[in-house]
């Protein structure tokens, strides 16, 4: 169920914002559904490679180029996703910036206190 929830609330920041950013571009919710499981799956399994190839110049410039890793991450899905445009490597790193940020808002307001 946790599952189910952070992939909704994911598409959900998708949608918002691809209304704010001028940048990027989702046709609907259900492509905004795809492009929340192609990121998770591709966060999965491709950012820990990427990581691994760019650790020495991730240590180099103390960790911002994990911010690169991450707009390569978003343009990856726009290439996989059809339906979800962002125009050029800046947006994309600035969608990747506000989408974790806004992401982690929501999930520490919406966790379980036990």
């Amino acid at each position: 169920m946790n599952l189910l929830l952070r992939i909704l609330i994911t598409s959900s920041l998708v949608m918002i914002l691809s209304y704010v950013m001028k940048g990027v571009h989702v046709d609907e919710f259900t492509t905004a559904l795809t492009v929340a499981i192609v990121l998770g799956l591709l966060n999965f399994f491709v950012k820990p490679i990427l990581l691994l190839f760019t650790f020495p110049l991730t240590i180099l410039t103390l960790g911002l180029f994990y911010f690169v890793v991450n707009a390569i991450i978003i343009l990856l899905c726009d290439y996989f996703v059809d339906g979800f445009d962002v125009n050029g490597f800046w947006n994309a790193l600035l969608f990747s910036i506000v989408l974790s940020l806004s992401q982690s808002l929501v999930y520490k307001l919406t966790e379980d206190k036990k």
